[in-house]
């Protein structure tokens, strides 16, 4: 399963608001077209996120090819309008700084956009390879049998494939372990009950959806084993940003004695913020809130708050799980040391 591929100057993308009822896939041809599809949640995932921009940029830069304009410039305003869409993810800044650094010495003309190409597929296939990683070196933290709380969609679809946290659970089960999904339904945009579940029925895994508000409840009974949830940025403490409900989990599974544990790439920590604080937390429509598949459930006058994300502090946090290995308490420390290139 994958939610992103690149044909003859195509970036197709599968347009995860209309699954699991529809597969339908966007042919993005231009710089404006990929912005648009990340800014409607149509791709989703910071990692996708990210290699939907590197895409983007490719675009760009073919049709100033095209155009007769220089490629830098190209690479420039693509790079700008691609940043302006997500605030949150920091993969989309990684893969567009990756881009640029390509840009930089790449000249102009047909060959310096095929070298910005090359330059994204190699992206792609690179982030397949670390989340296969991330689901090695995860699967080791989960028991012979395991009841696996996960929030939000942290599988192919959020990622040029495999997953990060559900790839963990994908490992797991290829390495002969017995796992059953709780899967937070992810208000608002339903990612869990509708993108999780969808994964999940395709690759004949169990799994139960449950309100966002149940999870604490499951803790309590004692039908939870672990929790792990992927991340959007992690900051150089380690704390971590994720979909809005994830701190919320992570308190109370701390407080019902319960592992917690996030799997993410190296190119989601951000060193360059001291702590979660500094994280910028996306504030999305509230007609996002009031509404269900476009039905508007609050009565007129109500209004409402979307913040897409929250911060879980390191101190919550179990371990986290890297392509490099698996880092754990004091967090702070073994972030520093990844970042030093010491794991």
């Amino acid at each position: 399963m994958r939610a992103l591929g690149w044909n003859d100057g195509e970036l197709l993308i599968l347009d995860q608001t209309r699954l699991p009822l529809e597969e339908r896939w966007l042919h993005c041809r231009t710089v404006e077209e990929v912005a648009e599809a990340i800014e409607g949640m149509r791709v989703r995932g910071a990692p996708a996120i990210g290699v939907a921009a590197a895409f983007g940029v490719v675009l760009g830069a073919q049709r100033a090819v095209e155009q007769g304009r220089r490629i830098s410039a190209a690479v420039g305003e693509a790079v700008a309008r691609l940043a302006a869409t997500r605030p949150t993810a920091v993969n989309l800044f990684w893969a567009l700084s990756r881009m640029e650094k390509v840009a930089e010495v790449a000249g102009e003309g047909r060959e310096a956009a095929a070298r910005l190409e090359r330059e994204a597929e190699a992206l792609m296939r690179e982030d397949e390879q670390v989340n296969r990683r991330i689901g090695r070196w995860g699967a080791e933290l989960i028991p012979q049998r395991a009841r696996i709380l996960t929030h939000c969609n942290t599988g192919a679809l959020a990622t040029a494939a495999y997953g990060t946290a559900l790839g963990v659970i994908r490992a797991a089960r290829e390495e002969g372990k017995e796992v059953e999904v709780w899967v937070d339904e992810t208000r608002p945009f339903f990612q869990g009950a509708r993108l999780t579940a969808y994964e999940l029925v395709q690759e004949g895994i169990k799994g139960t959806i449950i309100t966002d508000s149940t999870a604490a409840a499951l803790m309590a009974k004692g039908w939870v084993d672990l929790v792990i949830v992927g991340a959007d940025r992690v900051a150089a403490n380690g704390d971590v940003a994720n979909k809005i409900g994830t701190y919320g989990l992570a308190i109370a599974a701390r407080y019902h004695g319960i592992p917690f544990y996030v799997a993410a790439p190296t190119s989601t920590f951000d060193g360059s913020l001291a702590d979660g604080r500094a994280i910028p937390i996306e504030e999305r429509n509230p007609n996002e809130v009031l509404q269900v598949a476009g039905v508007r459930m609050a009565p007129p006058g109500a209004s409402a708050l979307h913040l897409a994300f929250d911060v879980t502090p390191h101190s919550l946090i179990d371990a986290l799980i890297t392509e490099k290995g698996v880092l754990r308490p004091p967090l702070p420390d073994a972030v520093q040391g990844l970042l030093r290139g010491e794991t």
